[in-house]
């Protein structure tokens, strides 16, 4: 039996945040005692900082296997435990092959065998392929026991996943209700734009670029969603959409139209929409290109509200990492950079950075950032709560600790983020994985304990 204890005067449980001591059997949470109860076993004490529970990341992209030259399960799992992250879920895109298949979710366990560093669970991929043959192909990748599964309403940006029309996603909504499971959704949809935006070059413009990436195309994608879920409803198919990285502001009134007509419908946001604003970017600057696009602060500040008043669900990393030859950092080059922001460990800081200004306490932020989020997958029996009988997923946070992001703290593999130079406040010190410390002080501990989680599991 392996058993420790650990205590704070300040511990994130279900109901509040109280000094207490938690006690861990065998890696779950066996006992919440009072902090000042008597322990038989090793007790490590961590005084005033946060104990809470470890992050749950739900929308990752590492790329593994056919572009580990982007990225990897070793690597990005360790960024994950930097991070606080004790879960994360991968996307299906980016890897070759693309994870639309039951043999390709074979080929991908495989890879990934002895490189976990926290747990992982899988998104599948919905391609027009997926839902001809009478949807045999989604349907064998959901028994498989991924997660859900994600679609493209615009150009992946690789050409192993193609977008789906609003035909193909009529076919895959009663095969994802089936399963009750999320279909996450890329929402937008490249529509003609003004005679003078299509003239314009993007080149190291970031205005250039953002003109070129509109919030009609968010805001179009998400009415059709609404559309499409309305549809299905009517004819008896209750599926949940999930709109995945919403940058616009402008579709939150439609999300909440959506849910307060009875659809499933959720939506997510990102640290890079939520502490990044476009009026600040430097042209060249190919670091801080994403798709969606960063959006402008006014939006941003909607984006916080909607956050505060429960209308965006739950924020995640979207790490989406690539070589730093294909971000065109020397050239500048925003119009054929790779999009995607790399920051998988600094999700925690950046957030809390700016949500305690804003009048989020730190219970609200585990709930975002993990609470919710193992929800949304269907692991909040075991994860994203300290709670009798759940994994002790935990993570020690400074919350008051100011820290410079720097480069040489990166732990995914290209040292290269947008945040490098950031002055932010809060530090994680520790992470444990079902009690096993992981993670301590800028150092990985130990050896690869991170399990897969399919959903025929749990």
């Amino acid at each position: 039996m392996n058993k420790l204890a650990l205590r704070s005067k300040r511990v994130i449980t279900e109901t509040n945040i109280e000094a207490a001591t938690l006690i861990i059997i065998d890696g779950l949470i066996d006992a919440i005692l009072p902090y000042e109860a008597q322990v038989d076993c090793k007790l490590v004490d961590y005084g005033n900082l946060v104990i809470m529970p470890g992050l749950v990341d739900t929308h990752v992209h590492i790329n593994e296997p056919g572009r580990t030259d982007w990225e990897g399960f070793n690597t990005a799992t360790q960024a994950a435990a930097a991070g606080g992250i004790t879960t994360l879920v991968d996307m299906p895109l980016n890897c070759i092959p693309a994870t639309v298949t039951k043999a390709a979710l074979d080929i991908k366990l495989n890879a990934l065998k002895g490189k976990l560093w926290v747990d992982c669970g899988f998104w599948g991929g919905v391609i027009p392929e997926s839902i001809a043959n009478n949807a045999a192909q989604l349907d064998e990748l959901l028994s498989a026991g991924v997660l859900g599964a994600k679609s493209f309403l615009i150009h992946s940006g690789v050409d192993e996943f193609p977008n789906v029309s609003a035909e193909d996603v009529k076919k895959a909504l009663p095969v994802m209700a089936k399963y009750q499971v999320p279909y996450l959704i890329h929402a937008e949809l490249e529509q003609p734009l003004d005679d003078s935006i299509e003239a314009a070059e993007i080149g190291d413009k970031y205005q250039s670029f953002l003109d070129s990436r509109p919030r009609k195309w968010e805001n179009d994608a998400i009415d059709l969603m609404v559309s499409l879920g309305e549809q299905a409803k009517e004819q008896g198919v209750d599926a949940h959409i999930h709109i995945v990285h919403l940058s616009s502001s402008d579709a939150i009134e439609k999300i909440v139209y959506a849910k307060k007509s009875g659809l499933k419908f959720t939506a997510e946001t990102c640290p890079h929409y939520l502490t990044l604003f476009s009026e600040t970017i430097p042209d060249g600057k190919t670091l801080f290109k994403c798709c969606p696009p960063i959006r402008e602060d006014e939006n941003r500040q909607k984006l916080w509200q909607a956050l505060k008043e429960g209308d965006i669900d739950f924020i995640v990393s979207d790490h989406s990492p690539c070589t730093p030859e294909l971000k065109k950092i020397e050239s500048g080059d925003l119009e054929h950079a790779w999009g995607g922001i790399s920051a998988l460990q600094f999700g925690l800081p950046l957030i809390w950075t700016e949500a305690k200004q804003r009048g989020f306490s730190l219970r609200d932020i585990s709930y975002l950032m993990s609470t919710a989020t193992a929800k949304f997958v269907g692991l909040n029996d075991k994860k994203g709560k300290l709670a009798v009988g759940a994994y002790a997923d935990i993570l020690v946070f400074d919350d008051e600790k100011q820290v410079t992001i720097s480069s040489d703290m990166i732990k995914h593999k290209h040292k290269i983020t947008p945040y490098v130079g950031k002055q932010v406040v809060g530090e994680i010190v520790n992470t444990y994985l079902r009690g096993q410390l992981v993670y301590s002080e800028q150092n990985i501990i130990g050896s690869p304990q991170g399990n897969t989680l399919l959903k025929h599991d749990y």
